[in-house]
């Protein structure tokens, strides 16, 4: 297993209020039609990726999903999902 940066998204149940967008420095936040919050983008390594969830747990927001994708996140959009 690779330690390098690579690009994950996250999927959320619930809506990710957006004053909480500037925890996630460097990663896009969207809300989707179905009522979940998306985060993607890079993350410099496992230990970023950790720090990154153990916010998502102090927020308390459940978390559906989280997959290492392709470095083009348009590739891994849900319909209806909203900027």
């Amino acid at each position: 297993m690779s330690h390098d940066s690579a690009w994950y998204e996250i999927r959320l149940q619930g809506q990710l209020h957006p004053r909480w967008a500037s925890w996630f420095d460097g990663l896009t936040v969207t809300s989707a039609a179905d009522g979940t919050t998306v985060i993607h983008g890079r993350v410099a390594d496992q230990a970023a990726l950790h720090g990154v969830l153990q916010k998502l747990r102090d927020l308390g927001l459940p978390l559906l999903s989280l997959a290492r994708i392709d470095s083009d996140p348009a590739k891994h959009s849900s319909p209806g999902e909203l900027s």
